[in-house]
């Protein structure tokens, strides 16, 4: 839509996110701009959402310490999320940007390098390793079956895992949202008389389903925020595995 045939093009999945980008750095420049000692308006619904990041994630997790600690990154991650997700259900958006896999990469990607960052940094590259994928106390000859498996499931299916499970919830929500409508705008626009009335369903269903979106893009800033927080728990007690 803009900048097209240059490196720097940008088609209306670009705008969404650009455009959600925003949106949220504007809320918390605004919420924040002159905090209170008593938060009113909009620094009390950032103060409640950050509280609930720090309460519900970062200390449930990893303790007032390490919470207190991983809180901005956890942070970035948990609203980011949300706030990229929310374009589903905004008229005229109508898609999550997090629909197509780049942005959850980039978000695993931070993950991965945090919570791997975080061993590493610990207790060496080669010890955090091996922490990690060996299994103690076990025959050995169940290491040739359970060092590939740890192994693939610490290292690779973990950023694997937070990218496709938010790519695909997002896409599935945006591919039954744009069915509901598309059917609804059929039967009242352009079917037959005796067909319109399918459309009051479709209607029906369409806006039950927004509501449940709502949950999800909820949810699933929150498992993502969760996961990160429980591998970062991971690596740091990798000795203990």
């Amino acid at each position: 839509m803009l900048f097209e045939g240059t490196p720097f093009e940008l088609d209306r999945l670009m705008l969404v996110r650009i455009l959600m980008t925003v949106v949220l750095l504007g809320f918390f420049a605004i919420a924040m701009r002159s905090p209170k000692l008593i938060p009113r308006g909009a620094q009390n619904v950032a103060e409640m959402a950050l509280a609930f990041v720090k309460d519900q994630i970062a200390d449930e997790v990893l303790g007032k310490e390490q919470g207190k600690r991983f809180l901005p990154v956890l942070c970035t991650i948990f609203f980011t999320v949300l706030f990229l997700n929310a374009s589903s259900v905004i008229p005229f958006l109508n898609i999550s940007s997090n629909a197509r896999v780049g942005m959850p990469i980039v978000l695993a990607a931070l993950a991965y390098v945090v919570f791997n960052y975080v061993g590493i940094k610990k207790y060496g590259f080669f010890k955090y390793v091996k922490s990690s994928i060996v299994v103690p106390n076990v025959p050995i000859a169940l290491h040739f079956l359970l060092i590939p498996i740890e192994f693939i499931s610490t290292f690779i299916l973990r950023p694997f895992t937070l990218t496709v499970r938010l790519m695909a919830n997002m896409l599935a929500g945006h591919i039954m949202l744009v069915l509901f409508f598309s059917a609804t705008q059929y039967f009242f626009f352009e079917a037959a008389a005796g067909m319109k009335i399918f459309g009051v369903f479709s209607l029906a269903a369409g806006f039950g389903f927004t509501l449940f979106e709502m949950l999800v893009i909820f949810l699933q800033a929150y498992v993502f925020a969760l996961l990160t927080a429980v591998y970062i728990d991971l690596a740091l007690h990798a000795d203990s595995h």
